[in-house]
C-alpha cells in the first residue's frame, strides 16, 4: 500500500520560509505528486504538482514564484519549499499521489493522501 508522510510544518512569521517534506513508500513506479492546502472553512486547493517521470511542475497562481516543488529521488522524498509566507498561507498542507502521467491540480483526482502537516503564518 502507498504511504505518504508529511513533515516540516510549523509556525512562522510573515515573510518567512518553511520546507515541507513528503516521504513516499509502497509505490515504485512513476507518478504525480501534488501538494495541497486546506485553510479553515475552505475547500482543499492544489498548490503544486510534480510529474516524477520528467520533473514537470505546475503551480497555482497564488504560490507561483514563492513555492517550489522538488524531489529527492534517492530518498523517495518530495519537498515543498515555501518562501515569502503570508498569513493567508495558513492551513493544513497535504501531499497526495496519483498513478498517472497527467498531473491534475484537482484534489479529487488523487486517491492517496498523507495525514497533513499544519502551517501557521502570523
Amino acid at each position: 500500500d502507498v504511504q505518504l508522510v508529511e513533515s516540516g510544518g510549523g509556525s512562522v512569521q510573515a515573510g518567512g520560509s518553511l520546507r515541507l517534506s513528503c516521504a513516499v513508500s509502497g509505490y515504485y513506479s512513476r507518478y504525480c505528486m501534488g501538494w495541497f492546502r486546506q485553510a479553515p472553512g475552505q475547500e482543499r486547493e492544489g498548490l503544486a504538482v510534480l510529474w516524477i517521470g520528467g520533473a514537470t511542475t505546475t503551480y497555482a497562481d497564488s504560490v507561483k514564484g514563492r513555492f517550489i516543488i522538488t524531489r529527492d529521488k534517492g530518498k523517495d522524498l518530495v519537498y515543498l519549499q515555501m518562501n515569502g509566507l503570508q498569513p493567508e498561507d495558513t492551513g493544513m498542507y497535504y501531499c497526495a499521489l496519483r498513478r498517472s502521467q497527467y498531473c491534475s491540480p484537482e484534489p479529487h483526482d488523487y486517491p492517496d493522501w498523507g495525514q497533513g502537516t499544519q502551517v501557521t503564518v502570523s
